[in-house]
């Protein structure tokens, strides 16, 4: 049966971006219902099992959503959207109608993957996958880990892992050491990030780190055995039992593309108050562009603010300041660490594009448009709804996104995200 209910703000997605959202909304008087696929709130960057092991900014706004009256409710996903007004959502199998005066979609980014031979082989994951997975429960003591991939998640996952007592046996950046010193630069401006950038480094102190440096080939029999990598030029072997792999976070846009919101540059377009270009809709987080759990928050705390109609408090001088830092540092981000042309010419003619549909390289002309593929060789098809492969097939040939449609597939509250645990 569907019950119709009315909230006056409904926030996607309960990561850092929309926990700060619901919360200003709130603050203001509004009645605020915050959508979480998740079974707690704080999405992937603090997917947790226990709230008092969290970073003290996370327990501080989880408080500040609690305290500001905001209904959290848990375990479902957004499943259609009529109009902005009017969602579906899928509460284990209870289907209910919400009425809303505003949206903010706060449903982060999920892993880029470029395939490689071997990179469907299990033991194989995403770097962030594997994070979760650590979070979850998974034992790694003194298990071999290989991570190979690109951006600031690495010495993340990497410190994660040491810290569980796996043996990390590599660490290879796929960007070249000078764009990676300027990002450190960059960085050096920002002491809370060059703390983090140490604390981690510290916590994985043993483990070899090195740029221009990606995996070429996984290999096992049934399981993965061991990885060859280039290592700056060179190529080498790697006995391990999990290799974590991944080319960055893209952003989930799926729900913004249902309501029609415009997308720019593969991220969901905002103004300076985080309003798209559909009256009622804000979107705030990764989804708008990856650049981190900080600047997610302040995107959240403005769209909020908007939402719950105190545009001269979204509007501050100091929140526009530390958004647009924000945002220079995802374009940093973005610079730094895009795929690099030797990485995605890895695949070969065998290799696995679409795993959902088995779908190999060589049954996808790369002329073909989105829809060409899915009809002609089902690419986009599966149970994922092109999560996964879609963003690869825009790496690779130049693809836009595919279109969008209702019931959402791929949980519209995230994969890999700062937003929604699936899994910004």
């Amino acid at each position: 049966m569907r019950r119709v209910r009315h909230a006056d703000v409904v926030v996607i997605g309960a990561g850092p971006a929309g926990l700060a959202a619901a919360s200003a909304a709130a603050e203001r008087g509004r009645s605020v219902l915050l959508v979480d696929q998740g079974l707690r709130p704080g999405g992937q960057i603090w997917r947790h099992r226990d709230e008092q092991a969290l970073p003290s900014a996370a327990r501080r706004l989880m408080a500040r959503a609690r305290n500001a009256g905001v209904k959290l409710v848990s375990g479902c996903r957004l499943v259609d959207a009529g109009s902005p007004n009017e969602l579906v959502i899928d509460f284990r199998g209870r289907i209910d109608r919400h009425q809303t005066d505003a949206v903010i979609i706060a449903t982060g980014a999920r892993e880029r993957f470029i395939p490689f031979p071997g990179w469907t082989l299990p033991g194989v994951t995403g770097i962030g996958g594997l994070q979760a997975l650590l979070k979850g429960g998974l034992p790694v003591a003194d298990t071999r880990i290989v991570l190979a991939g690109s951006g600031p998640l690495l010495l993340s996952v990497a410190a994660a892992v040491a810290q569980a007592g796996g043996r990390v046996q590599l660490v290879g950046e796929q960007a070249g050491a000078a764009a990676l010193r300027r990002f450190a630069i960059r960085v050096l401006r920002d002491p809370a990030k060059l703390r983090q950038a140490i604390s981690y480094r510290w916590a994985c102190r043993s483990a070899p780190f090195r740029t221009d440096t990606w995996a070429v080939r996984a290999h096992g029999d049934g399981r993965l055995q061991s990885v060859e990598v280039s290592e700056r030029g060179h190529l080498r072997s790697i006995r391990c039992d999990w290799l974590g792999i991944g080319s960055g976070l893209v952003p989930n846009t799926d729900l913004g593309q249902l309501l029609q919101c415009q997308v720019e540059h593969g991220a969901i377009a905002v103004d300076a108050l985080q309003a798209t270009s559909v009256a009622g809709v804000w979107a705030v987080g990764e989804c708008t562009g990856v650049k981190g759990d900080e600047a997610a928050t302040i995107e959240g705390e403005i769209a909020g603010r908007a939402a719950a109609g105190d545009a001269a408090g979204a509007g501050s001088t100091a929140l526009q300041a530390a958004r647009d830092s924000g945002r220079r540092f995802g374009r940093l981000l973005e610079e730094t660490f895009a795929p690099r042309p030797e990485v995605l010419a890895l695949a070969t003619p065998d290799t696995i594009l679409c795993r959902c549909e088995d779908v190999p390289m060589r049954s996808v002309d790369p002329g073909w448009t989105p829809r060409q593929a899915k009809l002609w060789a089902r690419v986009g098809m599966g149970v994922c709804q092109g999560a996964v492969c879609g963003p690869s097939c825009t790496a690779l040939f130049g693809w836009s996104a595919n279109t969008v449609r209702p019931p959402l597939g791929n949980p519209s509250c995230g994969e890999w995200k700062s937003g929604l645990d699936s899994a910004d």
